[in-house]
This record gives structure tokens, C-alpha cells and sequence, in this order.
């Protein structure tokens, strides 16, 4: 006896054995190329027939791949930038200067008000972006160029020689033999 809604036509899906209803979906699943129910058909890469150019001999499929689900952190290189030490006090006399709550503030620079409480308390330091942001609307400065560069701490170090001119074993620290 024939299984109740199916025909000559209906296919099997190769997947969980269910009925393939109409044309089914084309995937790449596991390096292979199949077709599976509409169910079946998250579990791999679907395969897409391209519209112009649909023959009976010569069929080609495009992948659609997912999109990959990276966290997209930009690396920047930042020329030396560091917060100056006094940046909770500078940030809260501009904000009572200008006459703004805190809410206000953080409005305008389109963050939120409890980042700029614990900013204005000196509990965290913005970072770098943030500080531009800030330097930018209320044309205060926050950022200043860093002098902890390699060559002034090997300077600064008491195993620096007096000489003018830094050599390969001027920045390696030794050890000294009691």
C-alpha cells in the first residue's frame, strides 16, 4: 500500500528519511553534494542553481557560505597614546563648566552614564577611542604621547653602559654572578 501524500515523483530525503516535498534544497553537507528537505537543509552549506544559466547538461552551483561569526576586534596602531594621569578631574570640570548632569554628558557622546560615573571617580580609564571622543566634542586634551618607548627604558637602566650608541647586548637584561 502507497504511503499516504506520496507519489512516483515525491523523493526521500537522505538525511531523516522524511518526504522531500517539491524540488527540495540542494546543500553541500560533509563534502558532498545533496539534496534534503527543507528541514534537513540548515545542517549544511546551501548550494544555489545560478538563474541564467540553467541546462540540463551543464548544471553549476555557487556556494552561499555563511557568514563566519568572528568578533571583528580592529587592531590599530596607536602612535604612542597614553590617558594624562589627571584625566578623571579634567573631564569633571569641563561637565560642571558646560552646566551638564551626567546623563546629559554621556548623551552627547552617545555612551552610557554609568561608564562616565566610574570615569569621573577615577575607578576606570577610557580607552583610547573614548578619549578621543571626548577630546573631539569638548575640546579638553586626555591623550598625550608616551615616552615609554624600548630605547628609554634600556636608557634609564641600570645595566646601560655609558656609551652614545645601543647594541644588541645593551637591551638584553644579564644577570650579574654574586
Amino acid at each position: 500500500m502507497p504511503k499516504l501524500g506520496s507519489n512516483k515523483f515525491d523523493k526521500e530525503c537522505p538525511i531523516c528519511g522524511g518526504i522531500i516535498w517539491g524540488r527540495g534544497q540542494r546543500v553541500l553537507l560533509e563534502g558532498t553534494k545533496i539534496t534534503v528537505c527543507q528541514n534537513c537543509a540548515q545542517h549544511g552549506i546551501i548550494l544555489h542553481e545560478p538563474l541564467l544559466n540553467r541546462s540540463k547538461t551543464h548544471t553549476h552551483y555557487s556556494i552561499k557560505a555563511r557568514p563566519s561569526k568572528r568578533k571583528g576586534i580592529k587592531k590599530t596602531l596607536i602612535d604612542d597614546l597614553e590617558i594624562v594621569p589627571e584625566f578623571a578631574k579634567k573631564i569633571k570640570n569641563v561637565r560642571n563648566l558646560l552646566g551638564l548632569n551626567q546623563d546629559q554628558f554621556a548623551q552627547k557622546l552617545n555612551e552610557k552614564p554609568s561608564l562616565l560615573r566610574r570615569i569621573e571617580t577615577g575607578k576606570v580609564e577610557p580607552t583610547i577611542k573614548l578619549a578621543k571622543k571626548i577630546q573631539e566634542v569638548y575640546n579638553i586634551i586626555l591623550l598625550q604621547k608616551s615616552d615609554d618607548s624600548i630605547e628609554a627604558k634600556v636608557r634609564d637602566s641600570k645595566y646601560m653602559k655609558k656609551s652614545s650608541r645601543t647594541s644588541l647586548g645593551d637591551l638584553a637584561f644579564i644577570k650579574k654572578k654574586k
